[in-house]
């Protein structure tokens, strides 16, 4: 099993995001290869809470154009992750 700071990248902060929060829902950037069950165990390892549910999407990333050049910002995997009535993650209860 991973270490959990191999599969949270970072967490995701923005007006519908932290909208999510009330319905006890939190958003992370995750690797691209990590699975549900390894981005649940790494939301309990990192802040010892319990995780229900756990949803994932991956985002294509955008055809940037600069001058003559054109490129492709990278792909990205989102994890929605649910947690148990009554857990919240400290990080976030500052916004």
């Amino acid at each position: 099993m991973r270490n959990y700071c191999d599969v949270l990248v970072k967490p995701m902060i923005s007006e519908k995001t932290i909208a999510m929060i009330e319905e006890n829902k939190y958003t992370f950037i995750v690797a691209k290869d990590a699975n549900k069950i390894e981005i649940a165990h790494a939301v309990e390892e990192a802040f010892k809470v319990k995780v229900v549910d756990v949803t994932t999407r991956i985002v294509k990333g955008k055809t940037k154009t600069m001058g003559r050049y054109t490129g492709k910002r990278p792909d990205v995997k989102k994890a929605v992750v649910t947690l148990r009535e009554g857990d919240s993650i400290e990080m976030f209860s500052g916004l």
